[in-house]
């Protein structure tokens, strides 16, 4: 009971941030962590655009060299070898049924289009796969660093005409305090 009531409060939350999402134009320039105190929001280390893009690449090559369903097997797999810190890959069908997700299992065979906020962000991100873009921006809470709303980069590829995938890095707080 008590993990469904923090699934479902995590999924609320998130959807509210989510709607106000929008995808980027173009290709992203190197993100530059944001100068802060060290009273306020405190990150380790910031993922590069490259790292992502190349992540998500090495999991459409994995796709390629050994098909679809030992692919989403491993993408599914939290000790997997696509789990790296925060960057995992999810998998969804261009329907908006989750094929992959190593941090949420139970959404996989779950159609999450009509999931209010939820789904914005997937239809959003979808449209910049096709497109060829690949980029989107949003807000998304940040289970590394104690469930923080953060702003979040999001790359995917498109497989085929079915599906795609993508990972996401944390690009620093949605809100930093001014220099002092």
């Amino acid at each position: 009971m008590n993990k469904t009531l923090t699934t479902v409060l995590f999924m609320l939350i998130l959807g509210i941030f989510l709607i106000t999402a929008g995808c980027t134009q173009g290709q992203p320039e190197i993100v530059t962590p944001p100068q802060e105190d060290n009273k306020t929001f405190q990150q380790d280390t910031y993922i590069s655009n490259e790292t992502l893009v190349a992540f998500v690449d090495r999991a459409a090559a994995y796709v390629n060299t050994y098909g679809k369903e030992k692919a989403l097997a491993e993408f599914n797999d939290l000790n997997g070898s696509f789990i790296e810190g925060e960057l995992y890959i999810y998998a969804y069908d261009f329907n908006g049924t989750t094929l992959a997700h190593p941090v949420n299992p139970e959404k996989v065979g779950i159609n999450r289009l009509n999931e209010g906020k939820v789904g914005v962000f997937l239809k959003e991100s979808q449209d910049a796969v096709r497109n060829g873009n690949g980029f989107c921006q949003i807000e998304y809470i940040n289970p590394t660093h104690n469930q923080t709303l953060e702003s979040k980069l999001v790359y995917g590829v498109q497989i085929d005409d079915d599906w795609w995938l993508g990972s996401g890095i944390y690009t620093g707080p949605v809100n930093p305090s001014p220099a002092q």
